[in-house]
């Protein structure tokens, strides 16, 4: 029964995203702004509630199948990619370094600040 509660929640808190952005006409999809909310709970509350827990690990044995649309758009959109390979190679790479920077800056400073508190 956890499960079916922490897979309600997490639902839940998809489509309380997704209102948001709808309502505010945020730039941002729900789905994200929903992990953030649930992110939040998890920093408030300072741990993973056993329905969580089992509905997020009965999701990830599943995260490959969430692959196969995105690969059956690259087979169907192919030739519209070949034509825009080199914008699309940029911003990827971009992207990526971008992530990694903000990343180990994102590292280094809760590495500082938990030394500072060791102190």
């Amino acid at each position: 029964m956890d499960r079916v509660f922490g897979m309600a929640g997490l639902l839940g808190l998809w489509l309380l995203g997704e209102g948001i952005s709808a309502h505010f006409g945020l730039p941002v999809p729900g789905s994200v702004i929903g992990l953030m909310l649930l992110f939040v709970i998890l920093c408030l509350k300072g741990g993973i509630p056993t329905g969580v827990a089992s509905a997020s690990d009965s999701l990830l044995k599943y995260l490959a199948m969430l692959f196969v649309p995105a690969g059956v758009g690259i087979m169907v959109y192919g030739e519209v990619l070949l034509d825009v390979w080199l914008p699309t190679s940029v911003a990827v790479v971009l992207a990526t370094l971008l992530t990694l920077g903000i990343s180990a800056t994102v590292m280094a400073v809760s590495i500082r600040l938990s030394r500072s508190r060791e102190l």
